[in-house]
């Protein structure tokens, strides 16, 4: 990390520098690679839609002091 990296625009880039920007990158590149390669069951996006909005139903209600 010798020299200080130029600074981005925040308007362009939600990164302070081209540095940062590429190290998030590779780190999505290879979540999204180690998720596409996994062995694990897919769990389908209603099915967990419908388990997240129980939980924040029920999140609401403790909230609330209903139930």
């Amino acid at each position: 990390m010798g020299a200080k990296a130029a600074k981005l625009d925040p308007l362009i880039s939600e990164f302070e520098d081209a540095e940062t920007a590429a190290r998030y990158e590779a780190w999505l590149r290879a979540k999204i690679e180690a998720a596409a390669t996994s062995d694990k069951p897919r769990v389908p996006h209603d099915k967990v839609m419908a388990e997240m909005r129980a939980l924040l139903r029920s999140k609401r209600k403790a909230r609330d002091g209903v139930g």
